[in-house]
């Protein structure tokens, strides 16, 4: 990116005559630092404000919740840190993972859990990100240790993905392809995975059950009208054997425990829409980690 950067630079700079070369790398190291300390200041934001909101509200200072837990490393909302706490007070078995969309893998639920030991699943779609994929986790892609699917997922295909990956038993699965989240998690339920996160859409009341129609060309186009809502997820899963037991503080993701390792003494209680809603709070923090465009195993 930042060789990128320095040519797109020599070029408009060579072609208005202003600086020479010299210039040009100076200017390119300059936004590096720069990156480099709004990495920083974004992640010192996302702690920032979970303490805000711990110190002002008795809702989130609970210690049956997970909504606030501390841990922002490569997730979008601080979902490393949600996910660490609940596998605390479940525990774990397989250590293994399917992520449906996993992005360009600089940034997911899982990046964390393959470097801290955990193998499994990663699928993706967009042909961008999984180039970034490929090159980024060269390593655990050419031990075994984490196998990835390019490929858009449907119902009629997530299945035999799971299946050809071996990961039949995981102990997480994380599902956020934006329009038809909701179909794809009803697939996924049959592997009865220990915890599920589920991106919800959070612009829905959380009393109201609505959740898009299947269809397997659509995409999500960046209106509120996609997914489902909180309630609706809530109902799936009681469905299929799953608790809702929180989201994170953002209004982003829903998190599910299977529930024969559910009770009322590890979560906040009822395991309802109601109880658990958070607001889109999409503005009030871009809750990146700190130089995760590291290659995997680089210092």
């Amino acid at each position: 990116m930042l060789e990128k950067l320095k040519q797109h630079l020599k070029e408009v700079m060579e072609s208005t005559n202003l600086i020479g070369e010299g210039d040009i790398e100076t200017l390119s190291q300059a936004f590096a630092s720069i990156s480099l300390k709004l990495d920083r200041l974004i992640e010192l934001q996302a702690s920032s404000y979970i303490d805000f909101v711990k110190e002002h509200s008795a809702r989130y200072a609970d210690e049956k919740r997970i909504a606030a837990a501390y841990g922002q490393v490569y997730s979008q909302n601080n979902e490393d840190g949600i996910i660490a706490e609940i596998f605390r007070r479940i525990g774990t078995e397989s250590k293994t993972f399917i992520e449906v969309a996993a992005g360009d893998g600089i940034e997911n639920t899982t990046r964390l859990l393959v470097e801290t030991g955990w193998r499994g699943l990663w699928v993706e779609a967009g042909d961008a990100e999984a180039d970034c994929i490929r090159h980024l986790m060269r390593t655990p892609l050419t031990t075994g240790q984490l196998t990835f699917v390019n490929e858009k997922v449907t119902l009629d295909n997530i299945e035999a993905m799971v299946r050809d990956s071996g990961y039949v038993t995981p102990d997480y699965i994380s599902v956020d392809i934006d329009y038809n989240t909701s179909h794809i998690w009803r697939k996924l339920a049959q592997f009865r995975p220990r915890l599920f996160c589920i991106e919800y859409n959070g612009h829905f009341p959380p009393s109201m059950s609505f959740e898009v129609p299947y269809r397997e060309d659509k995409v999500w186009t960046g209106t509120n009208r996609f997914g489902a809502s909180l309630k609706a997820l809530e109902e799936i899963g009681r469905e299929n054997g799953y608790q809702l037991v929180g989201c994170d503080v953002f209004g982003v993701n829903a998190f599910f425990v299977r529930e024969d390792l559910c009770s009322e003494a590890l979560f906040a209680a009822p395991f309802t829409a109601e109880n658990h809603y958070e607001p889109p709070r999409f503005g009030a923090v871009r809750a990146r980690g700190h130089a995760r465009h590291l290659p995997f195993g680089t210092e």
